[in-house]
């Protein structure tokens, strides 16, 4: 019996050490519990946040030197989050995107 409550325990500490970090909420420390994410980088987030909080994760690969898209989808794996949300891939760039226009009658 007492085995199996160890077991358990450790494997609550391994589900909590391994819960989603919102880049906008987190502390230094919860952003260095990131791997992958060390005292400078978070150093670098902390201060891009002052400006304001991140919007997505387009937003935060901007703003943050370090973070670009293949580093964002292994810090995004290892439970960071923006919004909430995990890194879904490159998101259209504005300047890529054509204006719509009006169909022709």
């Amino acid at each position: 019996m007492f085995k199996k409550m160890l077991a358990v325990t450790a494997m609550l500490f391994a589900v909590a050490a391994h819960a989603a970090v919102d880049v906008n909420k987190g502390t230094a420390a919860d952003l260095d519990g990131i791997k992958g994410v060390g005292p400078s980088m978070s150093k670098r987030i902390l201060e891009a946040r002052k400006e304001g909080e991140f919007k997505d994760w387009p937003d935060l690969m901007q703003r943050v030197k370090g973070v670009k898209e293949k580093n964002a989808e292994k810090l995004s794996a290892e439970g960071l989050t923006v919004n909430g949300k995990s890194f879904g891939g490159a998101a259209a760039n504005p300047k890529d995107v054509k204006e719509a226009k009006p169909a022709k009658p």
